[in-house]
């Protein structure tokens, strides 16, 4: 028994001592070791998402690269939104028909319809990636047929961002908000003026985030403030526009069942990137917990989530729990650093990965996975 118990200690020893690896080793810096210093990779010899962010650290001067990157404190749930993938291993099943997949690829949020599953995540600051700040994103998503939700703290304007769109182009606006009535009127009727079709609240930032890798290049947090944001105050909200608003930041079952009560169309499970509070779960691991719990309410209301996702196999983990559309920030933030051809690119990379990755797991229709295609049981073997 005392064997036993001094082995499980190394074990876990050995997983706490062991390198985290921000981006995997899959030949990057052997394959552009040549490359200028400072210079950006060929756009069409990235293969894969992380292959952006590499790109995006070399070029970036590190004060802008730290905002895009940077987590709280230790950074333990940054890291743990990353790995928690695969802790959680596929079932693939064979001798199932998959030459249809990719025409199950489109899906609706909210009633809209886009071509793919995955969305651009609301992110600040594009300016910080690229001179032309959103204009990437905006334009990305439009040739991409995905959701674009732009963030409160972008760069440009909501309206800025609204004169890019491409006609009848669909975009849901991030924001923060208090208890401030007249400036909550204002923000409402310019996302609507705008064309915005759904308000996204962020309500996962009560306080500043603890961030001590942006802290020392002044690029903490852009909402900062102690903020009042209760149920009371979601309801009073509903009252003051016709559009819906949606929860982002949700990070329990109790808190998921809370909604549904309240009649939110839409939640979205975040822990704002690993950004806000360090230890928080990973959005897989609360998606795990209400599947478990009270998996009802992926029926009752519609169920997004975000944090971590790099892979084709990671969206694919999401939606087999009953999530509807699987958000990406950092990585499209990177892509950006490239303009719209970037964003562009890394629509076309996840649509084929998703693709490819869910026929060789034996998943016929994206729209009916099988839960049990994933084993559920928490292997802790390093990844």
């Amino acid at each position: 028994m005392r064997s036993l118990f001094l082995l499980l200690c190394l074990f876990k020893a050995s997983l706490a001592a062991r390198p985290f690896l921000n981006e995997p080793d899959t030949g990057f810096d052997q394959y552009f070791a040549n490359l200028p210093a400072g210079e950006l990779p060929p756009l069409d010899k990235l293969v894969g998402l992380p292959d952006f962010e590499a790109a995006a650290r070399r070029h970036l001067d590190v004060q802008n690269y730290t905002y895009y990157r940077n987590g709280a404190a230790g950074e333990w749930s940054y890291r743990n939104n990353l790995e928690v993938f695969n802790r959680y291993m596929l079932r693939p099943r064979t001798m199932v028909d998959i030459t249809n997949i990719e025409s199950t690829l489109p899906t609706t949020i909210l009633g809209h319809n886009f071509s793919a599953p995955f969305f651009i995540s609301p992110c600040s600051r594009g300016n910080y990636g690229n001179a032309d700040a959103e204009k990437g994103l905006v334009e990305g998503a439009a040739a991409g047929d995905i959701l674009y939700m732009p963030a409160f703290f972008a760069s440009m304007t909501i309206e800025e961002i609204a004169a890019l769109k491409t006609e009848d182009q669909v975009t849901f606006q991030q924001v923060y908000l208090d208890s401030n009535d007249t400036a909550t009127r204002e923000t409402f009727d310019r996302v609507q003026q705008s064309g915005g079709k759904a308000i996204v609240f962020t309500v996962d930032s009560a306080a500043d985030g603890n961030r001590h890798r942006a802290a020392r290049y002044g690029v903490g947090s852009a909402d900062s403030d102690y903020t009042l944001i209760t149920w009371d105050l979601y309801d009073h909200l509903t009252a003051m526009t016709e559009l819906p608003i949606i929860l982002k930041g949700i990070q329990t079952v109790e808190d998921a069942q809370k909604a549904v009560e309240h009649g939110v169309p839409a939640i979205y499970l975040s822990n704002h990137g690993g950004r806000q509070i360090d230890g928080s779960r990973s959005p897989l691991e609360v998606a795990i917990e209400i599947h478990q719990k009270a998996p009802e309410v992926f029926s009752q209301i519609e169920v997004y989530a975000d944090g971590g996702v790099r892979y084709g196999a990671d969206v694919i983990k999401l939606l087999a729990l009953g999530v509807r559309a699987v958000g990406l920030g950092r990585p499209f933030m990177y892509a950006n650093v490239y303009g719209t051809d970037g964003v562009k690119r890394a629509v076309e990379l996840l649509k084929h990965e998703i693709a490819i990755d869910a026929g060789n797991a034996g998943i016929a229709d994206l729209k009916r996975i099988d839960p049990d295609i994933i084993d559920w049981t928490r292997n802790w073997t390093p990844a």
